[in-house]
Parts: C-alpha cells; sequence; structure tokens
C-alpha cells in the first residue's frame, strides 16, 4: 500500500515537524544554492536526524509545496490522524485534570483554524472538535497556518456535533458557547472547571442547533465600531481569558 504524506512548506513548519517526529518525515526538499543560517540550522537537524534530504531548483519547491509559500524548505511526512468519537471519550476519560476543549462549530476557512489550532495549543487546550461535514480538516494551509500545532493538538472530527456535546455533559464537562447578543460577558463567566468553549463560524456564529446544547452563552466586549471579531482572533481572547482564570484558580 502506498504512503500517505502531507506537506510541511516553510522553515517553521518544517522545524516543527523535525522537533517532534523526525522519524515521520519522508523526505526534506532544500533549495539548492547558499543556506541562509535558519535554513543552514534545518539542513543540519535533519542531517543528524538522518531524514532523507534533496536539493532542488524553485520550480520543484513551488510544485511539491502545492505553492505554499515555502521559504527554500518542504517536507513530506506522514501525519498524524484525526481523531473521532471514541478517541475522544478515551482522551477525556483518562485526564488527570478539569478538561479544557474547543468546539468549532463549521469554520470553513483553512488559515482561520489553523489560527485556531495555534491558539489552542499555546492556551493549553486539550483537544479541538469539529464536525467532519460542512468544515475544513487539516490541509496543508491549515499545517502552515497552525505553525506546528497540527501535529501536537489532537483534532476530533465528529459525524454529530451536537450528540457529542451531550456526550461531553455527561462527563461533566460545562460547554459555553459564544454569541454576540448574550448579556453575560466572557470576564463575567467562570471558566475554571472542566469546559468546552464553542465558537461559531465566519460571519455566521453559532448555529441554532448547538447553541440549544449550550449551557452557557457569553458575549466579548466590543468598545469600539466593528461589530464583530473573526473568529481566530474571538477564539484566542476566549481561551486566554479561561486560560488567565484556571492559572489563577
Amino acid at each position: 500500500m502506498a504512503k500517505t504524506l502531507v506537506t510541511a512548506a516553510g522553515i517553521h513548519a518544517v522545524e516543527s515537524v523535525l522537533n517532534k517526529s523526525p522519524e515521520s518525515i519522508d523526505i526534506i526538499y532544500f533549495k539548492g544554492g547558499r543556506l541562509n543560517a535558519r535554513l543552514e540550522k534545518l539542513n543540519v537537524l535533519a542531517r543528524k536526524e538522518k531524514v532523507d534530504i534533496q536539493i532542488v531548483d524553485e520550480n520543484t519547491l513551488d510544485y511539491q509545496s502545492e505553492m505554499s509559500r515555502h521559504q527554500g524548505v518542504v517536507a513530506k511526512y506522514r501525519a498524524p490522524k484525526s481523531l473521532g468519537e471514541n478517541e475522544l471519550m478515551s482522551l477525556l476519560e483518562n485526564l488527570d485534570e478539569p478538561a479544557f476543549l474547543l468546539i468549532l462549530d463549521g469554520v470553513t476557512d483553512p488559515h482561520n483554524l489553523g489560527a485556531c489550532l495555534r491558539s489552542a495549543d499555546a492556551a493549553g487546550v486539550h483537544a479541538v472538535i469539529a464536525p467532519r461535514d460542512s468544515a475544513v480538516g487539516i490541509t496543508p494551509v491549515v499545517r502552515k497556518s497552525a505553525s506546528g500545532a497540527a501535529e501536537t493538538m489532537p483534532f476530533v472530527q465528529v459525524t454529530n456535533l451536537a450528540r457529542t456535546m451531550e456526550d461531553i455533559k455527561q462527563l461533566g464537562i460545562w460547554v459555553t458557547g459564544t454569541s454576540d447578543t448574550a448579556k453575560l460577558s466572557l470576564h463575567q463567566h467562570d471558566f475554571t472547571g472542566a469546559i468546552a468553549i464553542a465558537m461559531g463560524a465566519e460571519g455566521k456564529g453559532l448555529r441554532q442547533n448547538t447553541i440549544k446544547h449550550c449551557d452557557f452563552l457569553i458575549s466579548i466586549p466590543m468598545m469600539g465600531q466593528v461589530g464583530s471579531l473573526n473568529v481566530s482572533v474571538a477564539t484566542g481572547v476566549t481561551l486566554y481569558e479561561a486560560l488567565r482564570q484556571r492559572q489563577g484558580k
């Protein structure tokens, strides 16, 4: 059976894979010519890990990177698979601290998903949950935008988001959704226990069926003329308010 490989394009993305799972890398392509300091550092690390290296021209790098911005380096590697409902339940049952989850309800922009994964990783989230349909999965653009978080953050794709929300609530996890019309501010809400934060899709917010399965709804205070935030920005703001409270406790 042929190996299924994915692409990491750019210095930060390739460095992340090299540091976290060099054994998963099939080959790294470097642009021919003199390497700058950051590329030379990657080259040395790749050789130390005994990864196959090939020196290629710009056109080959463009092709191998699937036309992403590659900065002179591209890696092909075996990425971890997305998880499903069973793996999510197993992960939650084996936590030794209160669960901290992020639910993304139908995010379709790969740059937004990548940024959300990056914020989730930085804030200490245990897993990101998203519907399998009508939402973006892990793509090369997502991996690049996530700057390595796509390889470290458990990403769970579920068939029925509402049912999964009810399942995690049975484990004692409170689900808090975000809404522009909610009267409760995120700064007034308690994020210190076992929680899941649900964020809506770009320009649409949470679907009504998702809202029905939330225990609480909160809003992000908006002091200027802009009516709402990009989903990745809103996710970062909300996760870090939760992190602030959890660290304080």
